[in-house]
């Protein structure tokens, strides 16, 4: 480095603190920022790619209303410090990572009979 800083001088070289304001609320952005609305449904429940797999393939339709339920059993589990958790719900039943709020699996009446579920800290069921 070559540049001299003196005393008195707090930036070395062509920078002065003018050009290290952050820019103005008025002026436009390069980065168009998500409703409100859309970062709270987001953040309400993700599906991973083997769920969405296994969701097509056994032929579930998860209801918005269903998707509620499912969450409102995370923030359950949550609230005891689960990390991975079984959801029954009717028919069907989710291993659901709580952290990340993911569900990792989803399986109907069908492929449940005769199942050993593992790697799970909890299990909720929804009436």
């Amino acid at each position: 480095m070559s540049d001299r800083i003196t005393v008195g001088q707090l930036y070395a070289g062509p920078i002065t603190p003018n050009m290290l304001q952050r820019p103005k609320t008025g002026e436009a952005s390069a980065i168009p920022e998500k409703p409100f609305a859309k970062l709270l449904e987001d953040n309400l429940l993700k599906l991973s790619n083997h769920a969405a797999k296994r969701l097509e393939q056994r032929g579930i339709e998860l209801k918005t209303e269903q998707m509620e339920q499912i969450g409102s059993a995370l923030d359950k589990a949550a609230a005891k410090g689960a990390k991975e958790s079984l959801i029954l719900m009717q028919d069907m039943a989710f291993i659901v990572n709580v952290k990340n709020r993911t569900v990792v699996t989803a399986m109907d009446s069908e492929s449940m009979k005769n199942n050993v579920f593992t790697q799970i800290d909890s299990a909720v069921i929804i009436s």
